[in-house]
């Protein structure tokens, strides 16, 4: 899996101006749940997933996580995953929800329906 980490303003500023799915994984090393959750979107692979996965350190960018939940409209938590586009979030999700065959589900569904 390749992840892009969201580190500054402008690369979050970039992500909401795509007209693209992308997914955003808020992440706290601190947080067990965040740690299995984390280990769990880990265990895909490449061929599962049809959108850029990014990831924020909520502890070392907490302005970034700030920033995201801001831009996207969500309430911040952690751990998080948000499926974004077009400056809004579609689909977001947290705690012990995160579950890889529920997300890569819901990003093939939302491929589905964005593409008609």
């Amino acid at each position: 899996m390749n992840w892009k980490t969201l580190t500054s303003e402008k690369e979050v500023q970039e992500l909401a101006n795509s007209g693209e799915l992308s997914l955003i994984y808020k992440h706290s090393p601190r947080c067990m749940t965040s740690l299995m959750a984390f280990r769990n979107m880990k265990s895909g692979s490449e061929a599962d997933y049809s959108i850029p996965f990014y990831i924020v350190d909520v502890i070392q960018n907490r302005d970034i996580s700030r920033l995201v939940a801001e831009t996207f409209n969500i309430r911040h938590e952690s751990p998080q995953v948000l499926i974004v586009k077009d400056g809004k979030s579609i689909f977001d999700t947290s705690h012990e929800s995160i579950v890889l065959r529920d997300i890569v589900s819901k990003i093939k569904s939302l491929d589905k329906e964005l593409s008609n």
